[in-house]
């Protein structure tokens, strides 16, 4: 089967075959309709998604090597052909290197503030760790209440009904 067959057969196809809701055994001109798969699934992501601040920190820090590379790459070519070219390029590659290990220690030190300021410490005695279990305690007696409140209007409603 050529490609203007399959095209043929797909416009042909009723509109449910085309969204995969056709049963696998549906039959279009003598030819079985294959549902269409989805392009993705989506699954859920195994590492949570890395803060604003410290994910634009990492972009910079890849743009930045990724430009260092790319000089370092310059300097070493320019340098093998002779050119006079390469002496600059070698002097700024020095500097752009030490710029790029800035911006990686960017990266590292954002994320650390990031961390401190947000309570995202791994210590078991950590001060951030008590205060969400006082917030957890606090929504977990909020919910309580108004669990309770609604079942006590609950009841006194059902008594007025009753009554009446």
């Amino acid at each position: 089967m050529d490609t203007e067959e399959r095209h043929g057969a797909a416009e042909s196809a009723p509109v449910r075959a085309v969204k995969g809701a056709a049963p696998a055994s549906a039959v279009v001109r003598g030819r079985p309709v294959i549902p269409r798969q989805p392009l993705w699934v989506e699954e859920p992501a195994l590492r949570r998604r890395m803060p604003d601040p410290v994910r634009k920190a990492a972009v910079r820090a890849v743009l930045i090597l990724s430009l260092t590379v790319i000089q370092a790459m310059v300097a070493f070519l320019s340098t093998v052909t002779g050119s006079w070219l390469a002496f600059p390029m070698v002097l700024s590659g020095v500097a752009s290197t030490v710029g790029a290990t800035w911006s990686v220690l960017d990266v590292w030190v954002t994320r650390q503030v990031w961390n401190q300021r947000n309570g995202v410490v791994s210590m078991p005695s950590s001060s951030a760790r008590q205060l969400r279990r006082e917030r957890r305690r606090a929504r977990r007696a909020a919910r309580t209440e108004q669990r309770d409140g609604a079942r006590i209007r609950r009841r006194s409603e059902s008594r007025k009904l009753s009554r009446a």
